[in-house]
Formats: C-alpha cells, structure tokens, sequence
C-alpha cells in the first residue's frame, strides 16, 4: 500500500467507537511478548489496527516491522473476540484477531524488562517478555484481561470470542 492512503479501520459514531484489531501473540521460554505504548497504565500484545483492504495477516506483518523492525511468521489463528468495553469515557465496540507468531531468533529477550523500544506515530513504545505462569500478567495490567487466563491454554483450533468488558 505504499504511496496510496491509508485507511485505518477505526471511527467513531456519535458517542462510540468501533476499532479493527490484529495483534500478535509471541512467546518465547514462557514469556510474552507485550507493549507499552508512552506511561499508559496498561500493557496490550504487540499489533494494530487494520488498514481498508487489507487482510489481518498482512495488517500483523505490517505492524510487526513498523513497531519492532523485524519480521514474523505468522503461524496460526488463535482467537477472533469481539469487545465492548468503555476507554477513556467512550463506548469501544473492537473486532480483534490474534495470532501465533515467531520472531526470529534474534529478536531481544531479556526476562521482565523492556527488550526492545521505538516510537510510532508519535508515540513511545516499549515491548516486554513477560511471564504467562503466575501474576505477571494481571501485575502489569495486559489488556484485554480476558487474556490472562487464555495465554496460559492455547486453544488447538480458532475460537470466536464475544466479550463485555468492565475495565
């Protein structure tokens, strides 16, 4: 899509929002990988939103080199979830997709602290292996909380999520 405009999948309508997600789900010696983008007090999978035209896998490779430099295997779907939830007073209806992935071998990993920082369309981002065993996770806040329980039991086969989230 280069030189075209892009169109990110993400508008508002009236008092809500509604955001099309991919994001990538990492592992590596039972650790995540996961994001912080600036001092939020929060932590997501390392992803984007979705480009007009553009297919979830495509949108993942292209988000995977513009925030971490590097490139991945996409190897499998894992969840499809549909969240509502409210961010920042707004009434967020997203479509997220989640995939398994490999980095290559020498993408950084150095246990529970930052491995890898960058900016992206302004803002700071640093990136973080951080354990699934244990309450690493709910520590750091990762976002969607679904996540949590789901990362520690990877499902075999897709799984089509609905979720109403209290944050």
């Amino acid at each position: 899509m280069t030189g075209a405009t892009r169109t990110m999948i993400s508008f508002v309508v009236g008092p809500s929002k509604f955001n099309y997600r991919v994001a990538a789900v990492a592992l590596r010696e039972g650790h995540v990988l996961t994001c912080r983008e600036d001092d939020d007090d929060y932590v997501m999978l390392p992803g984007g939103r979705v480009e007009m035209g553009e297919a979830t896998t495509v949108a993942l490779a292209r988000e995977i080199a513009e925030e971490l430099h590097t490139t991945a295997d996409i190897r499998r779907l894992l969840f499809i979830a549909e969240n509502f939830f409210v961010h920042q007073g707004v009434s967020v209806h997203e479509i997220g997709t989640y995939y398994l992935i490999d980095l290559p071998s020498d993408f950084p990993f150095r246990r529970e602290e930052v491995c890898f920082e960058t900016e992206d369309e302004g803002h700071r981002l640093t990136f973080e292996w951080v354990p699934i065993e244990g309450d690493g996770l709910r520590r750091i806040n990762l976002l969607p909380p679904w996540l949590d329980e789901k990362l520690r039991a990877l499902p075999g086969a897709p799984e089509h999520l609905i979720l109403r989230e209290t944050r």
